[in-house]
């Protein structure tokens, strides 16, 4: 197994520096299992949602998803990303100071992540405890 950091998976989900995108191309697809972390997921997300490439909550999906199609590519755990990615694509929008706001992908991760802590300590999670009037659109969450 190798890991990637975000630099090398961003190359190789936007094939935008022929070089660069060419080798994170070939550790991708090669003989190898490809760990993600959650962090490097985060911060590709949170990239390709930025200015530079404006992507948005449809189009972060697909990615995710298109991820999950690479045989080669393993998460921390893929069942605590692919609630997240449904936490996050079901995550209604509210008004919050006069703007529409929706939870992210990392509010949907931490809710996630603390769940898979409590599951694998045998601890009953009480709530993820947030002032994120947005992330508390989240099943699990709650203001403190």
């Amino acid at each position: 197994m190798i890991a990637i950091d975000t630099n090398v998976l961003l190359r190789y989900l936007l094939d935008d520096d022929k070089a660069q995108s060419k080798r994170a191309t070939e550790l991708v697809l090669g003989d190898t299992q490809v760990l993600v972390t959650d962090v490097v997921l985060v911060e590709t997300i949170w990239t390709l949602k930025g200015k530079r490439y404006n992507l948005d909550k449809e189009a972060i999906i697909r990615v995710v998803h298109s991820l999950f199609e690479e045989p080669n590519i393993v998460f921390e755990n893929g069942q605590t990303i692919w609630r997240s990615v449904n936490d996050f694509k079901n995550a209604k929008s509210i008004k919050s100071g006069g703007k529409r706001k929706e939870a992210d992908f990392p509010d949907a991760l931490i809710v996630n992540k603390a769940r898979y802590v409590a599951d694998e300590t045998a601890t009953e999670l009480e709530g993820v405890y947030t002032f994120d009037v947005a992330a508390q659109q989240i099943p699990g969450t709650q203001k403190p």
